[in-house]
Protein backbone atom coordinates (compact mmCIF):
# COMPACT_ATOMS: atom_id res chain seq x y z
CA UNK A 1 0.00 0.00 0.00
CA UNK A 2 1.20 3.22 -0.74
CA UNK A 3 1.98 5.08 2.81
CA UNK A 4 4.78 8.25 1.06
CA UNK A 5 4.22 11.25 2.65
CA UNK A 6 4.08 14.51 0.32
CA UNK A 7 5.56 17.30 1.66
CA UNK A 8 3.92 20.35 -0.24
CA UNK A 9 2.73 23.47 1.01
CA UNK A 10 3.92 23.38 4.31
CA UNK A 11 1.95 20.35 5.10
CA UNK A 12 2.03 16.83 4.37
CA UNK A 13 -0.26 13.83 3.23
CA UNK A 14 -0.35 10.27 1.75
CA UNK A 15 -1.78 9.27 -1.48
CA UNK A 16 -4.43 6.96 -0.59
CA UNK A 17 -7.51 5.76 -2.36
CA UNK A 18 -10.71 4.82 -1.37
CA UNK A 19 -9.55 1.16 -1.36
CA UNK A 20 -6.32 1.84 0.25
CA UNK A 21 -8.27 3.68 3.11
CA UNK A 22 -10.45 1.19 3.74
CA UNK A 23 -7.81 -1.32 4.00
CA UNK A 24 -6.01 1.13 6.39
CA UNK A 25 -9.47 0.80 8.36
CA UNK A 26 -9.48 -3.21 8.40
CA UNK A 27 -6.07 -2.65 9.54
CA UNK A 28 -6.83 -0.52 12.92
CA UNK A 29 -9.65 -2.32 13.68
CA UNK A 30 -7.72 -6.45 13.13
CA UNK A 31 -4.83 -4.92 15.29
CA UNK A 32 -6.89 -2.79 18.16
CA UNK A 33 -4.90 0.35 17.20
CA UNK A 34 -6.33 3.90 17.89
CA UNK A 35 -5.81 5.60 14.40
CA UNK A 36 -6.34 9.21 13.40
CA UNK A 37 -7.06 9.26 9.37
CA UNK A 38 -7.45 13.13 8.60
CA UNK A 39 -7.79 14.78 5.61
CA UNK A 40 -6.52 18.03 3.88
CA UNK A 41 -7.93 20.17 1.49
CA UNK A 42 -7.87 24.26 0.50
CA UNK A 43 -9.28 25.41 3.71
CA UNK A 44 -7.78 23.38 5.96
CA UNK A 45 -4.14 24.07 4.68
CA UNK A 46 -5.15 27.37 5.90
CA UNK A 47 -6.30 27.09 8.74
CA UNK A 48 -3.32 24.78 9.05
CA UNK A 49 -0.93 28.06 8.50
CA UNK A 50 -3.35 29.76 10.63
CA UNK A 51 -3.76 28.14 13.62
CA UNK A 52 -1.35 26.36 15.98
CA UNK A 53 -3.89 23.98 17.29
CA UNK A 54 -4.67 22.45 13.64
CA UNK A 55 -1.11 21.99 13.61
CA UNK A 56 -1.38 20.02 17.01
CA UNK A 57 -4.13 18.32 15.75
CA UNK A 58 -2.29 16.83 12.33
CA UNK A 59 0.72 16.01 14.54
CA UNK A 60 -1.47 13.59 16.00
CA UNK A 61 -2.88 12.04 12.58
CA UNK A 62 -1.46 8.64 11.71
CA UNK A 63 -2.46 9.03 8.41
CA UNK A 64 -3.80 12.04 6.31
CA UNK A 65 -5.47 11.66 2.94
CA UNK A 66 -6.34 14.23 0.40
CA UNK A 67 -10.13 15.84 0.17
CA UNK A 68 -9.42 18.45 -2.59
CA UNK A 69 -8.81 18.23 -6.39
CA UNK A 70 -7.04 21.50 -6.22
CA UNK A 71 -4.59 20.05 -3.73
CA UNK A 72 -3.95 17.17 -6.25
CA UNK A 73 -3.41 19.35 -9.08
CA UNK A 74 -1.15 21.75 -7.00
CA UNK A 75 1.00 19.03 -5.92
CA UNK A 76 0.99 17.56 -9.66
CA UNK A 77 2.38 21.02 -10.53
CA UNK A 78 5.22 20.65 -7.63
CA UNK A 79 6.27 17.07 -9.22
CA UNK A 80 4.30 14.66 -6.40
CA UNK A 81 3.05 11.52 -8.84
CA UNK A 82 -0.40 12.47 -7.37
CA UNK A 83 -3.57 11.04 -9.44
CA UNK A 84 -7.17 11.86 -9.56
CA UNK A 85 -7.91 8.72 -7.47
CA UNK A 86 -5.75 10.29 -4.57
CA UNK A 87 -8.71 12.56 -4.15
CA UNK A 88 -10.70 11.01 -1.49
CA UNK A 89 -13.93 13.45 -0.74
CA UNK A 90 -16.07 12.13 1.86
CA UNK A 91 -19.15 12.68 -0.33
CA UNK A 92 -17.73 9.89 -2.39
CA UNK A 93 -16.30 7.94 0.07
CA UNK A 94 -19.08 7.22 2.70
CA UNK A 95 -20.99 4.97 0.12
CA UNK A 96 -18.11 2.54 -0.01
CA UNK A 97 -17.02 2.86 3.63
CA UNK A 98 -20.72 1.55 4.86
CA UNK A 99 -20.28 -0.93 2.30
CA UNK A 100 -17.64 -2.27 3.67
CA UNK A 101 -18.52 -1.74 7.29
CA UNK A 102 -21.89 -3.39 6.98
CA UNK A 103 -19.84 -6.56 5.27
CA UNK A 104 -16.92 -6.44 7.98
CA UNK A 105 -19.40 -5.82 11.20
CA UNK A 106 -17.46 -2.65 11.89
CA UNK A 107 -19.67 -0.29 14.44
CA UNK A 108 -19.80 3.33 13.10
CA UNK A 109 -20.52 6.18 15.59
CA UNK A 110 -21.36 9.19 14.36
CA UNK A 111 -20.89 12.60 16.26
CA UNK A 112 -22.33 15.93 14.35
CA UNK A 113 -24.80 17.30 12.74
CA UNK A 114 -27.47 19.28 13.86
CA UNK A 115 -30.71 17.22 15.82
CA UNK A 116 -32.24 15.09 13.71
CA UNK A 117 -30.21 15.18 10.80
CA UNK A 118 -27.42 12.75 11.40
CA UNK A 119 -30.34 9.77 12.05
CA UNK A 120 -31.98 10.41 9.26
CA UNK A 121 -28.81 9.89 7.33
CA UNK A 122 -27.95 6.94 9.20
CA UNK A 123 -31.40 5.76 8.46
CA UNK A 124 -30.76 6.35 4.98
CA UNK A 125 -27.74 4.25 5.09
CA UNK A 126 -29.34 1.41 7.21
CA UNK A 127 -31.70 1.02 4.33
CA UNK A 128 -29.19 0.92 1.68
CA UNK A 129 -26.84 -1.49 3.22
CA UNK A 130 -28.29 -4.24 5.78
CA UNK A 131 -26.91 -4.97 8.72
CA UNK A 132 -24.89 -1.98 9.09
CA UNK A 133 -24.47 -0.41 12.77
CA UNK A 134 -24.44 3.01 13.23
CA UNK A 135 -25.28 4.98 16.15
CA UNK A 136 -25.32 8.82 15.86
CA UNK A 137 -25.59 12.10 17.98
CA UNK A 138 -26.09 15.44 17.30
CA UNK A 139 -23.08 17.74 17.53
CA UNK A 140 -24.65 20.62 18.87
CA UNK A 141 -23.24 20.25 22.35
CA UNK A 142 -20.79 22.33 25.01
CA UNK A 143 -17.79 21.18 23.00
CA UNK A 144 -15.78 22.23 26.87
CA UNK A 145 -13.89 18.57 27.41
CA UNK A 146 -15.41 18.89 31.49
CA UNK A 147 -18.92 20.01 30.20
CA UNK A 148 -21.52 17.73 31.61
CA UNK A 149 -23.16 16.69 27.89
CA UNK A 150 -19.36 16.07 26.24
CA UNK A 151 -18.91 13.42 29.09
CA UNK A 152 -22.16 12.34 28.47
CA UNK A 153 -20.90 11.86 24.58
CA UNK A 154 -18.15 10.25 26.00
CA UNK A 155 -20.00 7.54 27.59
CA UNK A 156 -21.92 6.88 25.02
CA UNK A 157 -19.28 6.13 22.91
CA UNK A 158 -17.17 3.93 25.31
CA UNK A 159 -20.65 2.09 25.74
CA UNK A 160 -20.93 1.14 22.11
CA UNK A 161 -17.10 0.25 21.45
CA UNK A 162 -17.24 1.41 17.80
CA UNK A 163 -14.54 0.28 15.56
CA UNK A 164 -15.20 3.88 13.34
CA UNK A 165 -15.77 7.13 15.60
CA UNK A 166 -16.82 9.87 12.21
CA UNK A 167 -16.55 13.44 13.54
CA UNK A 168 -19.11 15.88 11.63
CA UNK A 169 -18.75 19.07 13.09
CA UNK A 170 -16.81 21.09 10.04
CA UNK A 171 -13.22 22.68 10.37
CA UNK A 172 -11.55 23.31 12.60
CA UNK A 173 -14.62 22.38 15.45
CA UNK A 174 -14.03 18.87 14.62
CA UNK A 175 -10.43 18.38 14.76
CA UNK A 176 -10.29 20.82 18.10
CA UNK A 177 -13.07 18.04 19.66
CA UNK A 178 -10.64 15.20 18.65
CA UNK A 179 -7.71 16.20 19.76
CA UNK A 180 -9.49 18.00 23.16
CA UNK A 181 -10.75 14.34 23.88
CA UNK A 182 -8.77 12.15 22.34
CA UNK A 183 -7.72 10.00 25.43
CA UNK A 184 -11.17 8.93 26.35
CA UNK A 185 -12.24 8.10 22.92
CA UNK A 186 -12.28 4.39 22.78
CA UNK A 187 -12.69 3.67 19.40
CA UNK A 188 -10.26 2.19 16.25
CA UNK A 189 -10.09 4.75 13.79
CA UNK A 190 -11.19 8.06 14.14
CA UNK A 191 -12.21 10.34 10.97
CA UNK A 192 -13.02 14.24 10.94
CA UNK A 193 -15.67 13.98 8.50
CA UNK A 194 -17.53 16.90 7.75
CA UNK A 195 -20.66 17.38 6.62
CA UNK A 196 -20.41 13.86 5.33
CA UNK A 197 -24.03 13.09 6.81
CA UNK A 198 -25.52 16.29 5.70
CA UNK A 199 -25.29 15.41 2.43
CA UNK A 200 -26.29 11.57 2.53
CA UNK A 201 -29.77 13.02 4.63
CA UNK A 202 -30.20 15.60 2.23
CA UNK A 203 -29.60 18.52 4.64
CA UNK A 204 -26.68 20.33 2.30
CA UNK A 205 -27.04 19.37 -1.41
CA UNK A 206 -24.53 16.97 -2.66
CA UNK A 207 -22.26 18.48 -5.69
CA UNK A 208 -22.77 16.36 -8.86
CA UNK A 209 -19.97 13.96 -8.97
CA UNK A 210 -18.75 15.10 -12.66
CA UNK A 211 -17.49 18.74 -10.91
CA UNK A 212 -16.25 17.29 -8.11
CA UNK A 213 -14.04 15.16 -10.92
CA UNK A 214 -12.84 18.24 -12.74
CA UNK A 215 -12.23 20.56 -9.69
CA UNK A 216 -15.69 22.65 -9.47
CA UNK A 217 -17.13 20.93 -6.51
CA UNK A 218 -16.34 24.68 -4.45
CA UNK A 219 -18.04 26.77 -7.49
CA UNK A 220 -21.53 24.70 -6.77
CA UNK A 221 -20.71 24.78 -3.02
CA UNK A 222 -20.02 28.18 -2.85
CA UNK A 223 -23.48 28.57 -5.14
CA UNK A 224 -25.62 26.76 -2.67
CA UNK A 225 -24.27 28.18 0.48
CA UNK A 226 -22.61 31.78 -0.42
CA UNK A 227 -23.40 33.61 3.19
CA UNK A 228 -21.21 30.47 4.88
CA UNK A 229 -18.73 29.70 2.36
CA UNK A 230 -17.40 32.82 0.50
CA UNK A 231 -14.65 33.59 2.55
CA UNK A 232 -13.43 30.12 2.20
CA UNK A 233 -13.62 29.98 -1.62
CA UNK A 234 -13.09 33.47 -2.47
CA UNK A 235 -10.31 34.78 0.25
CA UNK A 236 -8.21 31.82 1.15
CA UNK A 237 -7.30 30.32 -1.98
CA UNK A 238 -4.99 33.73 -2.32
CA UNK A 239 -2.95 33.08 0.83
CA UNK A 240 -2.88 28.81 -0.82
CA UNK A 241 -1.64 30.81 -4.18
CA UNK A 242 0.98 33.01 -2.54
CA UNK A 243 2.56 29.39 -0.80
CA UNK A 244 2.50 27.48 -3.87
CA UNK A 245 4.13 30.47 -6.07
CA UNK A 246 6.80 30.65 -3.00
CA UNK A 247 7.61 26.69 -3.65
CA UNK A 248 7.53 26.76 -7.34
CA UNK A 249 10.49 29.95 -7.46
CA UNK A 250 12.68 27.80 -4.65
CA UNK A 251 11.81 24.17 -6.85
CA UNK A 252 13.32 26.37 -10.04
CA UNK A 253 16.02 27.91 -8.16
CA UNK A 254 17.35 24.18 -6.86
CA UNK A 255 16.83 22.55 -10.46
CA UNK A 256 18.77 25.83 -11.61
Amino acid sequence: MNQTSYNFLGIHAQALTITELNSLIGTAVKQDEKWIIANHNLHSLYLYHHQPKMQDFYAKADYTHIDGMALVLLGQRLGLPLQREHRVTYADWVWPLMADASQQGWRIFYLGSKPGVAETGATILRNKFPGLEIMTTHGYINPSADSQENQEVLAKIKAYQPHILMVGMGMPRQENWILDNLEQICANVILPSGACIDYVAGAIPTPPRWMGRLGFEWLYRLLSEPKRLWKRYLLEPWFILKLFLQEMLIKQFKTN
